[in-house]
Formats: C-alpha cells, sequence, structure tokens
C-alpha cells in the first residue's frame, strides 16, 4: 500500500512512455512483415509483454534493447504447430493473438487470468469462422479459453457487433492482408471506441498497408498487401498523460507534458478540450502540451471515444463545482474491472456523492475526505485515485504494482510533480 502526499504548490515537466495501444500493434503487425523492423519509444509493461511473449509462442524473433524493440518478421509465413498461450489480464493480447493464430496451420489454446476469463471473445471469434477459421470457446460460452484449429484465412465478409470492444475489429483488420481473398468486415451496431481503430489503421498504412473505410461500419482489405519491415516511432500515450493532465486540474497548480502529441489520432489526447471545459488553461505544441488548473466546474460528457479516462475525469468531477455526467460508456463493464461499479465505490469511500446507470456516471462535487481505495487489480484506478491524493490528504492506495500493467514507471514519474 502506498500513501500519496498532498502537494502544497505544483509546477513540473514530466515525460510520459511510448504508447500502450500502439506498441500492441506495432509488435504484431511488425510480426507479419518480413524482415527486420525496429520499433523506437515502445512501452515495456505487463501487457505489451504478453503480446512479445505470444509472437514468440509463434516462432517470433524479439529483441528488447532499452526503449526499442528489435522484430524479425515472418512475411506472415508463421511455423506450423500447436502453442498454448497464457496472457494474464491483457485483453489486448487475447484479441489480437487469437486473430494472429488463425494465419498459421495448427491449434492454438489461448487463456488468461480469472478476470481474462470473464471477457468476451465471441465476436472476434465468430468473425475469424466467418473468414474461414475454425475458432471457439473452450468451454462454448463465448470466453476464454479459446481454441483456434486453423489453416489460414479464406477471406470474405465478416459481420460482427461492435459496442463491446472495437479490439475484435482491430485484430480482424491486422490479420486481413493475410487472408487468400478479400475481407470485408461489417459493424452491426454502433461501433466502441472508435479512435482505436483509428490508430489500427494508422500503425497498418505505415508498414504499407491500406484499409478503406466506408463510413463508420464497413471496412474492406484487399488481399495481396503485404506489411513492409520498417524502423517505426511509438508515440507518446495519451492516456498516461492525462493523470498527469489531471494533477495540474486538480491542485490548480502547472503540469507540462512531453513525448505527447495533442493532435495524435488517439482519442485520449482529446482529454485536453475537456480539461478546458471544465475551466482549465491548455496550452499545446507539437510534442508537448501544458495545463494549468483553475477553478473547476462540472461538465455533461460522452466518453465513448475515451472510456480509458472515465476513472480520471470521475475523481477530477469530485473536486468541480456543480455535477458531472459521463455518458455512454457502458463498455466499460467489461475491463479489468467493472468500472463503472468500481469507480463509484471507490468514490462513495470518499464522501463523493455518485449516481451509477448502466451506461453513465453522475459525480456530484462535496467535501472529499481521504480514504484507502482499493484498485480491483486495475491500473486506471489506481493512477486515477492517486491524483485525488495530490489535493487531500489521507488517499492510499492498494495493490499500487498494478501500474505495471500500463505504465511500470507510474510512481517515479509522479514523484516529479514534487
Amino acid at each position: 500500500m502506498i500513501e500519496i502526499k498532498p502537494l502544497e504548490h505544483c509546477d513540473a515537466v514530466v515525460t510520459i512512455p511510448g504508447s500502450k495501444s500502439y506498441t500492441h500493434r506495432a509488435l504484431i503487425i511488425s510480426a507479419l512483415a518480413a524482415g527486420e523492423s525496429v520499433l523506437a519509444n515502445a512501452l515495456r509493461s505487463e501487457d505489451t509483454e504478453h503480446t512479445a511473449r505470444g509472437l514468440e509462442k509463434f516462432g517470433i524473433k524479439i529483441d528488447w534493447k532499452g526503449d526499442s524493440i528489435i522484430v524479425q518478421g515472418c512475411g506472415g509465413a508463421l511455423p506450423a504447430g500447436g502453442e498454448d498461450i497464457y496472457v494474464g489480464d491483457s485483453g489486448t493480447s487475447m484479441r489480437f493473438l487469437t486473430a494472429l493464430a488463425a494465419l498459421k496451420n495448427g491449434r492454438t489454446l489461448l487463456t488468461g487470468s480469472e478476470r481474462m476469463q470473464e471477457r468476451p471473445m465471441a465476436e472476434l471469434l465468430d468473425g475469424l469462422v466467418s473468414l474461414g477459421a475454425r475458432a471457439y470457446a473452450k468451454e462454448g460460452n463465448g470466453y476464454p479459453p479459446v481454441v483456434v484449429e486453423s489453416q489460414g484465412l479464406s477471406g470474405g465478409v465478416a459481420r460482427i457487433r461492435g459496442s463491446e470492444s472495437s479490439q475484435f475489429l482491430s485484430a480482424l483488420l491486422m490479420v486481413a492482408p493475410l487472408a487468400r481473398g478479400d475481407v470485408r468486415l461489417e459493424v452491426t451496431d454502433r461501433l466502441a471506441s472508435r479512435p482505436y481503430v483509428d490508430i489500427t489503421r494508422d500503425v497498418m498504412s505505415a508498414f504499407a498497408v491500406k484499409v478503406q473505410a466506408i463510413g463508420d461500419h464497413s471496412f474492406f482489405v484487399r488481399s495481396g498487401q503485404r506489411y513492409l519491415p520498417r524502423e517505426y516511432r511509438i508515440e507518446g500515450d495519451a492516456s498516461n498523460a492525462s493523470y498527469f493532465f489531471a494533477a495540474a486540474a486538480i491542485t490548480r497548480g502547472k503540469v507540462r507534458v512531453e513525448n505527447f502529441r495533442p493532435a495524435s489520432v488517439q482519442g485520449d489526447s482529446k482529454f485536453l478540450e475537456i480539461l478546458e471545459k471544465m475551466g482549465c488553461e491548455v496550452c499545446r505544441g507539437e510534442d508537448f502540451a501544458e495545463v494549468r488548473g483553475k477553478d473547476l466546474r462540472g461538465v455533461e460528457v460522452d466518453m465513448n471515444a475515451m472510456p480509458d479516462l472515465v476513472p480520471t475525469l470521475s475523481v477530477l468531477a469530485a473536486f468541480a463545482r456543480g455535477r458531472t455526467v459521463i455518458r455512454n460508456v457502458g463498455h466499460l463493464r467489461l475491463k479489468e474491472s467493472d468500472r463503472l461499479r468500481t469507480v463509484a465505490l471507490e468514490l462513495g469511500k470518499m464522501g463523493v456523492l455518485v449516481e451509477e446507470g448502466k451506461d453513465w456516471l453522475e459525480v456530484k462535487s462535496k467535501e472529499v475526505r481521504g480514504a484507502e481505495i482499493e484498485t480491483h487489480n486495475d491500473h486506471r484506478l489506481a493512477m486515477s485515485f492517486a491524483i485525488a491524493g495530490l489535493a487531500v490528504p489521507g488517499i492510499k492506495i492498494r495493490g499500487e504494482r498494478c501500474v505495471d500493467k500500463s505504465f511500470p514507471g507510474f510512481w517515479e514519474t509522479l514523484q516529479k510533480l514534487y
């Protein structure tokens, strides 16, 4: 357990690591390119290491050197054979490696932690079946462990629901160029977290594969395209930047975050606009942003495109005048924890008034008190509630090492605010 000491004065500069979302995708795509790629400014965390270890099980040589990863790609020719792959709590690794398993000949079993075995996979498995693979949940329930018995993908049309997770669509897009025929992916309902699909397309394009998007619901990948190896720099992680922007807001201080691109396609880079609506001053550069905190006011906002920042915004809302309403985030119940329930529970311990609906939260400001925060093994809760401790004494975080999932250096970076 760690206790956060309040900040009397905040005027700091911090540098954030590379993006987890970009690192996962660049690992998968460079593994499918023919030859050596170098991924600079990559994030080394529990989640990205699960993806890398899964790729090594598929015969891909991966070498970490500082914040760079050297990947010897296979050109899509994954060696045949049976593998068992364990991904811990990493939903991204589970979804992406399951799709990758469909490109090889042989049987792959993928499983994860107890919580991972409660996270949905049915839409991805059905999508792979539509494209010619044999893929199923071992227990027949639509959840891990999952089995892929494949001889490659034939191509065709797959229709999937996108409201549970955008990762199903991203996983299918990345393997689509290696199918024997063209692939069309149709999303049959509202696509959650659309910016993550834009990140996928951005990395695919950088490695020479084009995706044709027809509106928000149809994506076409022509067969015969090949990923080309390259040197690729991964941009900073906008999700991890949010905690330090929030620190400026909550302390009425000033924080400049470097290795952050305000113009990024990462949806979480738009958090700066929400902070402006709440009353903060924001200065944007090409590779940095600076936030100055002012008196905070509540907002009403659709966070469907920024689900990972709902805990951050909820904590800020406890210190804002009036009420904050966060809408259209039902898919948060399927994350590392049920994030609507756990955020409401932990804010309640701090004396904050919170109402929770099927896909929304309402937070009303009140005098906030210190509390012992249970992270529910959810990295986003640990980092968000740590920020509350900068403004109110007595905030203690249990299970603080869960941040290793996405930001192993978080606590050291937080110290730089002092």
